[in-house]
């Protein structure tokens, strides 16, 4: 019996055909039919592949392929062919362990660093909300332990003896006290504000320990808004009560006719309207 490629090349011959046809039609690479025809089995792909190229072949003389397969099949050397295609399934084997491998790192890197910034996210937050409490706790406590009195009222500004208008001024100048005990306020015969020589019924004075919004409308109708920092006193007059609107509740006490009011709430609350002193 003749070898694959003599068979193959017999038929060929046969049907008056070239490599280069058979190229074309079988889309096989002609130096693996030269390969083929030439019996060089050995430098030709994996068996499996050589076996397709033989069908193609055959299909193109519309030969059956059986027999061109059976004088293959004695070609090759069966020790080539088992060792080949046991080899095949092990490297792939290997590529999928690698593959796996790989994707198993890169997903424990992408967790870890989600982890880190969930955590870190987190850890600033919880600062963020305890950092104020814990001054304010801080700032309460130590009047205590110290047993110190309450401040003083601030003593008013000098006003000129005459103004343009008689009527009473409803914004005061803002006033900045410095950090440390106050000087005692001297006794006066002066009845509370008193301004332009015209009396007013309410003084009430804000002192900030953190900062706040304020917004204070007086009894003649007129409104004063501001950010006010932490450390800041600012000071009214009416002659009827005040109403204000608060931004954050806990940073900021009152005082009205040199008398202490109650706390407003915790640092952070919002007042809407609060109606100073409160009516009957």
């Amino acid at each position: 019996m003749s070898s694959v490629g003599s068979y193959l090349r017999e038929l060929r011959e046969r049907r008056g055909l070239s490599l280069d046809e058979i190229s074309r039609s079988t889309r096989v690479l002609h130096q693996y039919l030269e390969l083929l025809e030439a019996d060089d089995l050995a430098a030709l792909p994996a068996p499996a592949f050589t076996r397709g190229f033989i069908r193609a072949y055959c299909q193109v003389l519309r030969e059956p392929p059986d027999e061109a397969l059976a004088r293959y099949q004695e070609g090759v050397q069966p020790h080539a062919v088992h060792g080949h295609d046991a080899a095949l399934p092990e490297s792939r084997k290997s590529r999928e362990l690698g593959t796996r491998r790989e994707n198993r790192g890169r997903g424990a890197v992408l967790v870890s660093f989600v982890l880190l910034v969930v955590l870190g996210v987190a850890l600033f937050l919880v600062t963020l909300a305890l950092q104020p409490a814990g001054e304010r706790r801080g700032e309460q406590r130590a009047p205590a332990s110290a047993g110190a009195p309450p401040a003083p009222p601030a003593a008013r500004p000098s006003v000129a003896a005459k103004a343009p208008s008689l009527e009473p001024s409803s914004v005061l100048p803002s006033t900045t006290v410095a950090s440390g005990p106050r000087p005692p306020v001297p006794p006066t015969s002066t009845p509370v504000g008193v301004i332009d020589d015209v009396a007013s019924r309410y003084r009430l004075v804000a002192r900030t320990t953190e900062a706040t919004w304020m917004r204070v409308r007086t009894g003649d109708g007129r409104t004063s808004e501001e950010n006010i920092p932490a450390g800041e006193v600012r000071e009214w007059i009416s002659n009827e009560p005040f109403v204000l609107s608060i931004g954050n509740a806990g940073g900021v006490t009152l005082e009205l006719n040199g008398r202490l009011l109650p706390p407003l709430g915790p640092s952070g609350t919002v007042i809407a309207r609060l109606v100073v002193p409160e009516g009957p």
